[in-house]
C-alpha cells in the first residue's frame, strides 16, 4: 500500500490534534465511560444515550480529526471523513431517533470479548501506546479513530444482535484501513483493530444465525 505521507507527518498530525483539542481528551473519556455504565445501567432512554455517545464519537472523529487535521497530509481523509460522518448519522438515526439498537451486557462469551474491547479502547491502548514509545501527544487518544473503533465493537457486542448489520460495515472497512499503520510504522496498539473487527463480526453474525435457527418459524 503506497502511502502519501512519512511516519513523520503522520506521528505530527495527533500532536497537533491533541494541542489543539486540550482539555477535550478528557470529555471524550468521560463520553466513553458514561456509553459503559449506560449499557449496563437499565433504564428508559439508556440505550438511546448509549447510541448517541457513539454517534457523536463518529461524527467528532470525521469532522475533527479526519477532515480537520488528518486531511493536511492526506486528501483521501476527507473520504474517510465523510464515511465516518454517515456512521455517525447512522448511529444516531438507527440507535437514538428509532431505539433499534439495544445493549444487554450479560454474563456469556459476547459480553466478555465485547468488555475485554471496550477496556482496550479505553485504557489499554493508550497504556500499550505508551510503552511502545508513542507518547503523548504524539499517539492516538480516545476518539481519534482507531481506539474509537475497536470501543465500538465492544459496544456493539454488548447488544442483544438484533442491530442492523450495516451498522457494522463502515467499521469493518476503517479497521482494514486503519490496521496498515500497524505495520508501515510500528503502531502494534493497532493490531488489534483488525482482530477486534474479524472477531466481532464473526460472533455477532453467529448469534444473529443461531438465534434465527432457534426462533420457531411462525415467529420469524
Amino acid at each position: 500500500m503506497n502511502i502519501p505521507f512519512t511516519a513523520e507527518q503522520f506521528f505530527n498530525v495527533f500532536a497537533q490534534y491533541n494541542n489543539a483539542i486540550w482539555p477535550m481528551q478528557f470529555i471524550l473519556n468521560l463520553l466513553g465511560l458514561a456509553a459503559l455504565l449506560f449499557a449496563i445501567w437499565k433504564a428508559k432512554y439508556t440505550d438511546r444515550i448509549v447510541s448517541a455517545i457513539l454517534a457523536f464519537l463518529w461524527l467528532w472523529t470525521g469532522i475533527v480529526y479526519h477532515i480537520t487535521f488528518f486531511s493536511s497530509i492526506n486528501k483521501p481523509a476527507y473520504v474517510f471523513g465523510s464515511l465516518v460522518i454517515l456512521q455517525g448519522i447512522l448511529f444516531f438515526a438507527t440507535g437514538t431517533i428509532y431505539q433499534k439498537i439495544s445493549f444487554k451486557p450479560q454474563v456469556n462469551s459476547y459480553s466478555v470479548v465485547g468488555g475485554a474491547l471496550l477496556l482496550y479502547g479505553l485504557l489499554i491502548y493508550p497504556i500499550l501506546g505508551y510503552f511502545l514509545g508513542h507518547i503523548y501527544p504524539y499517539s492516538p487518544t480516545f476518539g481519534a479513530p482507531c481506539p474509537t473503533t475497536i470501543f465500538t465493537f465492544g459496544l456493539l457486542l454488548w447488544t442483544d444482535g438484533k442491530f442492523p448489520k450495516y451498522l457494522l460495515v463502515i467499521p469493518l472497512i476503517w479497521s482494514l484501513i486503519g490496521f496498515s499503520a500497524a505495520f508501515q510504522w510500528g503502531v502494534m496498539e493497532d493490531i488489534m483493530l483488525l482482530i477486534s473487527a474479524l472477531v466481532a463480526a464473526v460472533m455477532i453474525f453467529y448469534r444473529s444465525k443461531v438465534e434465527k435457527q432457534l426462533t420457531p418459524s411462525f415467529l420469524a
